[in-house]
């Protein structure tokens, strides 16, 4: 075989198509005043503005649809099985019946997972005390997708709450250096890998990576 054909693409069908996103814990208030908590990974950001892909069938999508109040808590590495816990487990009684062999309601999702709910400042969501980065964020706008199965929710983050541990100071921002998300990646769960570069603009860079 040359190196050519080596190097060459094959054509494959995977699973999911998730490549590498942050896992992250979103956290939603029931129509009877508790908190719901559930794991997601769709999710990206511009500006102030949180993007997040979230199942039309679940508790998450009720409540934030009827009160937009929800926080994303952004878990370490070590806090993996906490996301694993709430994999199989749904805010809504009944189970829909399409979820029923895998699924079980759980009313207390901060219990079934071993974290800990704080209140936020701004909204009525709770946060998740474990997570070392938190957004209190309000819904501007959720989008059914075209089969669908999901939501496209545009949120405005309104308060980010940091452990120091992962700040600069100096700078007034998250040091990437410190800053540990639990990557996922094809239904498996990675810690970020080394620093490979930077952009000039970045707040917390060293010397011009266009250097050297």
């Amino acid at each position: 075989m040359s190196a050519e054909q080596r190097r060459g693409h094959v054509v494959v069908d995977p699973e999911t198509l998730y490549v590498g996103t942050p896992a992250y814990l979103i956290a939603t208030v029931n129509p009877d005043g508790s908190p719901n908590l559930s794991p997601a990974s769709s999710y990206w950001a511009l500006g102030r503005t949180l993007v997040l892909g979230i199942e039309t069938d679940t508790q998450t999508a009720a409540n934030l649809l009827v009160r937009g109040d929800i926080t994303v808590n952004f878990p370490q590495p070590e806090s993996w099985r906490a996301l694993l816990a709430l994999s199989t487990t749904t805010g809504r009684d009944p189970v829909p019946p399409h979820k029923a062999k895998r699924y079980r309601f759980v009313r207390d999702k901060f219990a079934a997972a071993g974290l800990t709910a704080e209140p936020s400042d701004l909204v009525a969501a709770p946060r998740v005390a474990e997570c070392a980065l938190q957004f209190e964020a309000r819904v501007a706008r959720a989008t059914p997708g075209f089969d669908g199965s999901y939501l496209l929710v545009e949120a405005e983050a309104v308060r980010v709450h940091a452990d120091p541990a992962i700040v600069d100071a100096d700078a007034g921002t998250i040091d990437p250096r410190h800053w540990r998300p639990i990557v996922y990646a094809f239904r498996h769960f990675f810690e970020r890998g080394d620093e490979v570069g930077w952009l000039a603009s970045s707040r917390t860079a060293g010397e011009d990576p266009r250097r050297g």
